[in-house]
C-alpha cells in the first residue's frame, strides 16, 4: 500500500510522475537541487510544481492539486524519505548522476521503502550496484511513457536481486491506483517500447532517404492509414524532443554493439545538426517541423531550409491502404512497385523482422512487446498482430526472399520459432490459449496475479477471443446481458453511441427488464466512448459519419479539446440539420419528450441503475449519467452539457437536475447563489477534462466514484450496483416542492449577460441562448422561493429547446459547425 511517494528530480517527467500521483491521491514529494540563491532553497521545485498548472494536455487532473505536492530539496529534506513508501527517481539520463545520487539518498530510506528508477533505457543491474545489498531487493525500473497522466504504459523492469513479491505488489499498486498496463521488461538497452518504437522510427528515416520520400508525406503515410497516430513518425520526434531521440538512438547504438541491425543505430546528421542547433521539436518552437503564422512549415533537407508543408499522397496508394482486408492490402503493398508502396512494406518487413529476431532477448512473449508498442507509442495493433492478420505464412515467405535477395536490412534469418508458428495448426503468435514464448515454445497465458481479476474484459490482441457475457435480449440499436451473476449490463450498438429511438427504446426495455428480473441494471460500452449525445436525425437518411479515429488519436483530440472541437462533437451529436431542413420539428419534440421519460425512468427505476463511464459523456450522454443512481468514471472520461455551443440548451433532462442539485445546496429557500455556477457551466458548455473536473462542475457526485484504469470500470460499476441492491434499494421519492430562484434570478442573469452584450462580448443571438438556459434553470418567471415539480422543468426545457431550434441562427451554427468544424458566431 502507497500511501506516501517522493519523485527525485523536478523536470518534464518528475514533475509529471508528481502530479499523476496526486492524482490518485497519493501525497507527493517532490525533490531537485536547491537554489542557493533564493531565499526559498526548494524554489525550482516550487517552479516546477506551478508550470504544472499550465501545461496542456494538463498533467493534472484538476489544477489545485499541485498544492497536494511538495516541494523539498536535497540539503534540507531527505530525512522525509524514511516516511516514502514509493521513491522514484527521475534525473537525467546520466549513469554517473544517477549513482551519484543514490549513494547519497540510499541511507535515508526506510525498511519498508520500494526505491525505482524511471530511466528510459539505462541498465537497471548497473544502477543497482550504486545501492546496498540490502535495499537492491527493494530496487527496479519502473518506466513511466510520456506524459504519465495519459500513456497506458509502464515497463517494471527488476534487477537480479530483486524481490517477485515486491514486484507484484508494485504491480498491482500501479495498475489500480495508477491506472497502467504494466509490462515486465527485461534488463535490455531501452526495454521494450523504446527498443522497437525506435528501430521502427530508424527504418522508417533510412528507408525514406533511399525512396527519396519528405518528412511530411512520410508522416502522411505512417501516421492514422496504417494505425498508428496522427502524429505518425517526424511530428511524434518533435514531440518527443529531437535531442531525447537523439540520446535513445545513441544508447542503443553504444550498447548493442552485437546488434545485426548495428549499423542503424546512427543519428542522421540533419537530425544531429538540429539539436546543434537548438532546434529540438515542439518544446523549442522549431524541430523537424515549424509553425510561420498559422502555416505549417517542414524542413526540406534539398533546400537546407523550411518550406511549406504540401506533401501529397498518390491517389491509388491511399485507396490501397483503406482496404479493410489486410491480407489483401499487404499483398497489394508487395506487388506494387510505386515508391510509396514498397516504402510501406518495406518498413512493415523490416519491423517484422527486427521484432521476430529480438523477441526471445527483450520480451517474455509476443503479447508483451505488442502491449508494450499499442500502450507505449499508440498504435491500434503491434507488430506480431499486424503480422497474423496480414497472413502469417505469407508475410513470413516474402521476408524470407527479401532477406535471401538482400532487401532487407540485415541478413540474419528468421529464429526457428517463426517456422515453428509457421507450420502450426495455430499459424499464429496470438490465440485464445495465449501469447508465444520463445523461451518455452509454448503459449503462455496472462498474468494471473489476483489484480487481473478486476479486469473482466483486458485489452485484447487479434487471435484473443473475447465473448461479452451471455446475451438476455438485443436489437439492431442495443445489447442486454450478464455475465452470471445478478447485475444486467447493457450496451449501446450505434456508432459512438449515440443516442437515437431506437436506443432509448432498448434502454427502456432493458430498464422493463432490469426491475423484473435482475437485481440492478449498469450501463456500460464494451469501447468508449460513453455516448455522444442524441441523435435526433432518425427519422431521415443518416448522414455519413467519419470512421472513429484510432485511440491514441481519440486520447489526444479529448485531453487537447478546444472550444471549436468541443462545438463540433455537440453539432455531431445532435445530427440535427437534415431533420430541420425535412421540417420535422414535432418529430424532433416528441424525442425530447422521450428522451425525458427515459432520464426519469433511469432514475426512478425499482432497481439501482449505474452508469460506467469511459472517454466522451456529451449531452444526452452526460444527462444519462447524471439520471442514473451512480456513474462510476474514469478519470480519463470528459462529461459535458455541450449544447450551448450550437445554440441549443440541455433538453433531456439535464437542466432540470442542475437545477435540483442547487436547490438541494440552497441556503434560506434560495437556490440563486447555486445557480450562478451552474450557469456558466450550461451557457459556456463547459467540457469537463477529467472526471475529477466533472465533480467541480455539477455532472458528477462528490458520492460518484472515480476509478484510474478503464480496464476495472466493469468491475467497479457492477460492485457499485450490487452494494445498493444489498443495502435494500428503493428509488428516490420524486420532489414535489422544487424552490426556484424565480423572475428575480432571471433578471440578475439577464443583467449580466446586457452587459456583456453592450460590451461586444457576446452577440444578440448569443443572448437569447443566455436568457433561454436562465429562464429554465431559475424555474421561469415565479416569484423566487415558489415551489414546482420536476415536470415543470422538463417542460420549460422542453420548450425552450424548439424555441432555439427553431429560429434561422440556431440552424446556421448547427449548420455551420458540422461543415467547418468551427463555431459560427452570428
Amino acid at each position: 500500500m502507497v500511501r506516501k511517494a517522493a519523485v527525485l528530480g523536478a523536470g518534464v517527467m518528475g514533475a509529471q510522475i508528481a502530479a499523476h500521483l496526486v492524482n490518485a491521491n497519493i501525497e507527493t514529494l517532490l525533490f531537485e537541487l536547491p537554489d542557493e540563491k533564493s531565499s526559498d532553497p526548494s524554489a525550482p521545485a516550487a517552479k516546477a510544481i506551478e508550470k504544472l498548472k499550465k501545461l496542456e494536455p494538463a498533467p493534472l487532473s484538476l489544477a489545485a492539486k499541485a498544492a497536494c505536492i511538495q516541494p523539498v530539496n536535497y540539503d534540507q529534506h531527505l530525512g522525509l524519505l524514511t516516511d516514502c513508501d514509493l521513491v522514484i527517481e527521475a534525473i537525467a539520463e546520466r549513469i554517473d548522476w544517477k549513482t551519484d545520487l543514490y549513494l547519497k539518498i540510499a541511507p535515508h530510506l526506510g525498511q519498508h521503502t520500494i526505491f525505482a528508477s524511471n530511466t528510459s533505457g539505462l541498465s537497471i543491474n548497473q544502477l543497482a550496484q550504486a545501492l546496498p545489498e540490502e535495499l537492491r531487493h527493494r530496487f527496479c525500473g519502473i518506466h513511466f511513457f510520456n506524459p504519465p497522466r495519459y500513456m497506458h504504459l509502464i515497463e517494471l523492469i527488476p534487477c537480479q536481486e530483486s524481490d517477485i513479491s515486491v514486484l507484484d505488489a508494485l504491480e498491482a499498486f500501479l495498475v489500480t491506483y495508477l491506472g497502467k498496463g504494466v509490462i515486465r521488461a527485461k534488463d535490455t538497452p531501452n526495454f521494450i517500447a523504446n527498443r522497437v518504437g525506435v528501430f521502427s522510427m530508424l527504418a522508417i528515416m533510412h528507408h525514406a532517404k533511399a525512396f527519396g520520400l519528405g518528412f511530411d508525406l512520410v508522416d502522411k503515410l505512417t501516421g492514422s492509414l496504417i494505425g498508428r497516430p496522427k502524429s505518425a513518425t517526424f511530428r511524434t520526434a518533435d514531440l518527443v524532443g529531437l535531442d531525447v531521440l537523439s540520446h535513445v538512438i545513441g544508447t542503443m547504438h553504444d550498447t548493442l554493439h552485437d546488434d545485426p541491425w548495428h549499423a542503424y543505430y546512427q543519428v542522421p546528421d540533419w537530425l544531429q545538426a538540429l539539436v546543434d542547433q537548438g532546434a529540438l521539436g515542439q518544446k523549442s518552437g522549431k524541430g523537424i517541423y515549424q509553425k510561420v503564422g498559422k502555416e505549417i512549415h517542414v524542413l526540406d533537407l534539398e533546400k537546407n531550409g523550411y518550406q511549406l508543408a504540401t506533401s501529397t499522397l498518390d491517389s491509388d496508394i491511399e485507396a490501397l491502404l483503406k482496404r479493410k482486408d489486410p491480407v489483401e492490402k499487404f499483398s497489394a503493398l508487395r506487388a506494387n512497385e510505386h515508391p510509396q508502396a514498397q516504402f510501406l512494406w518495406s518498413i512493415h518487413r523490416d519491423l517484422f523482422h527486427y521484432c521476430a529476431v529480438h523477441l526471445a532477448a527483450i520480451a517474455n512473449n509476443a503479447r508483451d512487446l505488442d502491449l508494450a508498442i499499442r500502450w507505449g507509442f499508440g498504435w491500434n495493433q503491434g507488430p506480431f498482430e499486424t503480422w497474423q492478420i496480414a497472413g502469417w505464412k505469407q508475410v513470413t515467405q516474402w521476408i524470407k526472399e527479401d532477406i535471401a535477395s538482400g532487401k532487407s536490412m540485415s541478413k540474419t534469418p528468421l529464429p526457428a520459432w517463426v517456422e515453428d508458428i509457421e507450420t502450426s495448426e495455430r499459424r499464429a503468435v496470438h490465440t485464445a490459449q495465449g501469447s508465444y514464448a520463445p523461451a518455452t515454445r509454448s503459449m503462455q497465458s496472462r498474468s494471473a496475479l489476483p489484480v487481473y481479476k478486476r479486469q473482466l474484459f483486458p485489452d485484447r490482441l487479434a487471435g484473443e477471443e473475447v465473448v461479452y457475457g451471455e446475451t438476455i435480449f438485443e436489437t439492431d440499436a442495443v445489447r442486454m446481458w450478464h455475465t452470471g451473476d445478478e447485475i444486467a449490463i447493457v450496451s449501446f450498438k450505434s456508432k459512438m453511441h449515440t443516442v437515437d429511438i431506437d436506443v432509448l427504446n432498448g434502454l427502456q426495455q432493458a430498464i422493463e427488464e432490469a426491475e423484473h428480473r435482475w437485481r440492478a441494471l449498469v450501463i456500460w460500452q464494451t469501447e468508449p466512448p460513453f455516448s455522444a449525445g442524441a441523435n435526433l436525425q432518425k427519422a431521415t437518411e443518416k448522414p455519413k459519419r467519419e470512421e472513429p479515429p484510432s485511440a491514441f488519436d481519440q486520447f489526444m483530440k479529448k485531453v487537447k479539446k478546444s472550444a471549436q472541437s468541443t462545438l463540433l462533437q455537440a453539432a455531431r451529436s445532435l445530427d440535427l440539420a437534415d431533420a430541420l431542413m425535412a421540417g420535422k420539428l414535432a418529430e424532433v419534440e416528441m424525442l425530447i419528450t422521450r428522451f425525458q421519460q427515459l432520464s426519469q425512468h433511469l432514475r426512478y427505476s425499482m432497481v439501482p441503475t449505474v452508469a460506467a463511464v469511459d472517454g466522451l459523456a456529451l449531452g444526452g450522454g452526460c444527462e444519462f449519467v447524471m439520471h442514473c443512481d451512480r456513474a462510476v468514471a474514469t478519470l480519463e472520461s470528459y462529461i459535458g452539457l455541450v449544447e450551448a455551443g450550437v445554440g441549443l440548451l440541455p433538453a433531456g433532462g439535464g437542466c432540470k437536475e442542475l437545477a435540483l442539485r442547487a436547490a438541494r445546496n440552497a441556503i434560506d429557500n434560495d437556490p440563486f447563489p447555486q445557480l450562478k455556477h451552474t450557469f456558466q457551466t450550461v451557457a459556456m458548455a463547459q467540457l469537463a477534462k477529467s472526471a475529477e473536473q466533472a465533480k467541480e462542475l455539477g455532472y458528477l457526485r462528490e458520492a460518484d466514484p472515480v476509478i484510474m484504469n478503464r480496464f476495472e470500470l466493469l468491475h467497479a460499476a457492477k460492485v457499485q450496483a450490487l452494494a445498493l441492491a444489498e443495502s435494500g434499494y428503493r428509488p428516490p421519492l420524486t420532489p414535489r416542492a422544487i424552490p426556484v430562484a424565480g423572475s428575480t434570478g432571471i433578471a440578475t442573469i439577464k443583467g449580466m449577460l446586457v452587459n456583456m452584450l453592450e460590451g461586444h462580448f457576446i452577440s444578440e443571438h448569443d443572448y437569447l441562448i443566455g436568457s433561454k438556459i436562465a429562464h429554465v434553470l431559475c424555474g421561469g418567471d415565479l416569484t423566487p422561493g415558489s415551489l414546482v415539480d420536476e415536470e415543470w422543468f422538463l417542460r420549460l426545457e422542453r420548450t425552450a429547446f424548439i424555441e432555439l431550434l427553431a429560429t434561422e441562427k440556431t440552424q446556421a451554427r448547427i449548420a455551420h459547425t458540422l461543415k467547418t468544424g468551427k463555431p459560427l458566431r452570428n
